[in-house]
């Protein structure tokens, strides 16, 4: 009966004879991550501040709305207070979208900032590992070569 071979010390042969700098993939974990969590804080400052916005919002509309709903002792001021709440609202959503739009144009600059960071640190991490890698492939030719001699 045929023996089945054991091709664990060949795969650790062969995995040995391609040098793995484990160095690059830390880096280039730990520049993923790095990167995630700027982005993270990004998204989270924008969130809060658009949380803040609509809760003004919020809060000026319904004091609005407070006052429209007061009893009055002329008919024509439930009309002018019906104006009013109506110019007043109009008046806070264009403040509110204008604020928002300033929150995405923030967010937006800064994800492109990060995003330019992260590419210029890639490309470098990128650069040195094939450096690297280049070299180790080029030494272990080297000694291959002198040991087929």
């Amino acid at each position: 009966m045929a023996k089945t071979q054991d091709f664990t010390k060949i795969m650790q042969d062969m995995m040995q004879s391609f040098p793995v700098d484990a160095k690059a993939f830390q880096g280039a974990f730990k520049t993923q991550a790095a990167l995630g969590e700027k982005m993270t804080k990004v998204a989270l400052e924008a969130a809060e501040k658009s949380t803040e916005i609509s809760s003004k919002w919020t809060k000026d509309a319904l004091g609005k709305f407070g006052d429209m709903a007061k009893a009055k002792e002329e008919p024509a001021e439930y009309s002018k207070a019906l104006s009013d709440f109506a110019s007043a609202t109009a008046e806070m959503a264009a403040e509110n979208l204008a604020a928002y739009a300033e929150v995405a144009k923030k967010v937006q600059m800064e994800t492109v900032e990060l995003m330019l960071a992260a590419g210029k640190d890639m490309s470098e991490d990128a650069t040195a590992a094939v450096k690297k890698a280049t070299a180790d492939v080029t030494t272990a030719a080297k000694k291959a070569a002198t040991a087929a001699k």
